[in-house]
C-alpha cells in the first residue's frame, strides 16, 4: 500500500477535522479578554459602560454564532461534494477560515466586536463543510480493508485540534491579553497548507467512476493512492455499486426519508450517529474541572489538566484505529457504549458523594478518563466510517448532509439548554445520557448490521433484510444486483 493515501489522510485532517477541533477549543482561553475588548469598544462608541448582562449576552452569542455556521455549511457539503467533486469541494473549505482568521485577527485593530462574531460564523461554515466532506473523501479514496483506519483519522484530527486550541491558548503561548487576536486567527495556517498540497493528489476513486464515469481517471487515481499492485477486485467492487444505482443521479435529503431502500440505513445513522452530542461528553468535561480542584489540583493548573484530557483523546483514538479492522464496528460499538453507561452511573454515585469520603473524588477523576477513553475508542472514531460504509454512493452526500445538520442542531440547542438542565438536575443530568448510551448498546447489538470487511452492495443487502423484512419477493428483487458481488 503507497504512502500516498496516509499523507491524503493528514493533508485532509489538516483542513478538515482539525479546524472544528481547533474552533472548538481555542475560544475558552480568551473568554476574559474578548469580553474587555466589548467593553472597551461599546465605551468609545456610546460614551457609556455595557451592563453584564449586554456583555454575557454578545459573548453567548459569539460563541454559539459558530454552530449556526457549522449548520450552513453541512447544508451545503451536498451540493458542493457532488457539483464540484471530494476535492475542490474540500479545497472551497479553505476560503471561509482565511475570511474567518482574517476577521477575527483584525478585529481588535479595528475596534469591531462584529468582526469576531462574522468570524465565527466562517469558521462554523468551514467547520460543518470540512468536517462532512473530510470523512466523504476519506472514506471513498481507502481500500475496504483500510476503509475505517483511515476513516478514524477525522476523529484523531479532531483530537489533535482540540488539544492544539488547548496548547495555544496557554499563558505561556498565546493566552495573554496583548495576543489573542493572533490566537483567535490561527485556523489560517492549516488552511494555508491544506491549500498548497491537496491539489497534488486525485479525486475521490469512487466520485470518479461512479458520479463522473471516468474509468481511466479511477484507475489511475487508484494507482497513486494505493500503489501499483493488482486493484481490480476493489474496482469491480466500484463498478458493481454503478450498475446497482443504475445512473441515478445524488439524491437529496428529502429521498432518505421517501426511501424505503435506505430506512433503517437512515434510523441507524440519525440515532446511532447523528445523536452523539447525546452520549453527555460535554457534560463530562463541565464536570471534570469540579472533580479536578476536589483531588487536589489547583484552579491555576486546571488548563494544564486539560491539555491531559486532551492527550487522552489523541491516544484512545489512535488505539481504536489499530482495533476497528480487528474488532470490527459492532463490537467495539456496543462494548464502549455499555462501558459509557456504566462509568455515567459510578460518576453519578461518586458525585452525589464527593464531600463525605476524602478518596471519592480520586474515583471520579479515574472515570472521567475511563468514559474519555470508551468515547475514544467507541462512538467518537468507529461512528466516522459510518455513512460511508451503510449507504451506496448516490444516497451518500444526503447522509452526510443530514447527519451534519442534525449534529449542529443538538449542539446548539444541548448549548442552550446545558446550563438549565445542571442546574435543576445537578449531577443527576448524567441519567439523561446514560439512558441513550445503554439503549445505543442494546441497538447495535441486536440490529445494526458489522460492515467490517464487507463491500458497499454487501452492507445494502443487510440492511435489505431489515427494509423488506416479510417481503421476500422485493427483497430478491432488490439483491439481483449485488450478487455479483457477494461472488467476488
Amino acid at each position: 500500500m503507497s504512502y500516498n493515501l496516509f499523507l491524503l489522510a493528514f493533508v485532509l485532517g489538516i483542513g478538515g477535522a482539525f479546524q472544528y477541533g481547533l474552533q472548538v477549543s481555542i475560544i475558552n482561553s480568551p473568554a476574559e479578554y474578548i469580553k474587555s475588548f466589548i467593553r472597551e469598544t461599546w465605551l468609545k462608541r456610546y460614551g457609556s459602560s455595557p451592563t453584564e448582562e449586554l456583555i454575557t449576552l454578545i459573548w453567548s452569542f459569539v460563541v454559539s454564532i459558530y454552530s449556526i455556521g457549522g449548520l450552513l455549511g453541512s447544508l451545503s457539503a451536498g451540493y458542493l461534494s457532488v457539483r464540484f467533486g471530494r476535492k475542490k469541494a474540500m479545497l472551497f473549505t479553505n476560503i471561509p477560515a482565511l475570511l474567518s482568521a482574517a476577521l477575527m485577527g483584525l478585529s481588535r485593530l479595528c475596534g469591531s466586536f462584529e468582526m469576531i462574531i462574522a468570524g465565527r460564523i466562517f469558521s462554523g461554515v468551514c467547520g460543518g463543510l470540512g468536517l462532512n466532506i473530510h470523512l466523504m473523501y476519506a472514506g471513498e479514496c481507502a481500500p475496504r480493508k483500510l476503509r475505517g483506519l483511515i476513516a478514524i483519522t477525522a476523529s484523531t484530527a479532531t483530537a489533535i485540534g482540540k488539544f492544539v486550541g488547548f496548547a495555544l491558548g496557554l499563558r505561556e503561548v498565546l493566552g495573554v491579553d496583548a495576543l489573542w487576536p493572533i490566537l483567535m486567527a490561527a485556523n489560517a495556517l492549516p488552511a494555508l497548507i491544506q491549500l498548497l498540497t491537496l491539489p497534488f493528489f486525485p479525486d475521490s476513486p469512487r466520485y470518479l467512476l461512479i458520479d463522473k464515469k471516468d474509468k481511466e481517471g479511477c484507475i489511475k487515481a487508484v494507482k497513486q493512492l494505493w500503489g501499483d499492485g493488482d486493484h481490480m477486485a476493489e474496482i469491480d467492487d466500484m463498478m458493481a455499486e454503478q450498475k446497482a444505482i443504475h445512473g441515478e443521479k445524488a439524491k437529496s435529503v428529502c429521498d432518505l426519508f421517501h426511501d424505503k431502500s435506505v430506512r433503517w440505513q437512515l434510523i441507524t445513522l440519525f440515532l446511532v450517529a447523528s445523536c452523539m452530542q447525546l452520549i453527555g461528553v460535554n457534560v463530562v468535561y463541565f464536570y471534570a474541572y469540579n472533580v479536578f480542584k476536589k483531588a487536589g489540583i489547583p484552579p491555576a493548573q486546571t488548563h494544564y489538566v486539560s491539555l491531559g484530557i486532551g492527550v487522552t483523546e489523541i491516544l484512545s483514538t489512535v488505539l481504536c484505529g489499530f482495533l476497528i479492522e480487528r474488532a470490527g464496528r459492532k463490537t467495539l460499538l456496543w462494548k464502549s457504549y455499555t462501558v459509557l453507561a456504566l462509568a455515567l452511573v459510578l460518576l453519578t454515585v461518586t458525585l452525589s458523594l464527593q464531600d463525605s469520603f476524602s478518596w471519592v473524588p480520586y474515583c471520579s477523576v479515574a472515570l472521567i478518563f475511563i468514559f474519555i477513553m470508551s468515547f475514544g475508542i467507541g462512538p467518537a472514531g468507529v461512528l466516522c466510517p459510518l455513512p460511508t460504509e451503510i449507504f451506496i454512493q448516490s444516497y451518500r452526500p444526503a447522509a452526510y448532509v443530514f447527519n451534519g445538520v442534525t449534529n449542529w442542531i443538538q449542539l446548539f440547542i444541548l448549548g442552550l439548554l446545558f446550563p438549565f438542565i445542571v442546574e435543576g438536575l445537578g449531577s443527576f443530568c448524567f441519567i439523561i445520557f446514560l439512558t441513550y448510551c445503554l439503549s445505543m448498546a442494546i441497538f447495535v447489538f441486536l440490529v445494526m448490521p458489522e460492515t467490517k470487511g464487507k463491500t458497499m452492495l454487501q452492507v445494502m443487502e443487510e440492511f435489505n433484510r431489515l427494509n423488506y423484512r416479510g417481503k421476500k419477493r422485493q427483497l430478491q428483487q432488490s439483491n439481483c444486483s449485488v450478487m455479483i458481488v457477494t461472488r467476488l
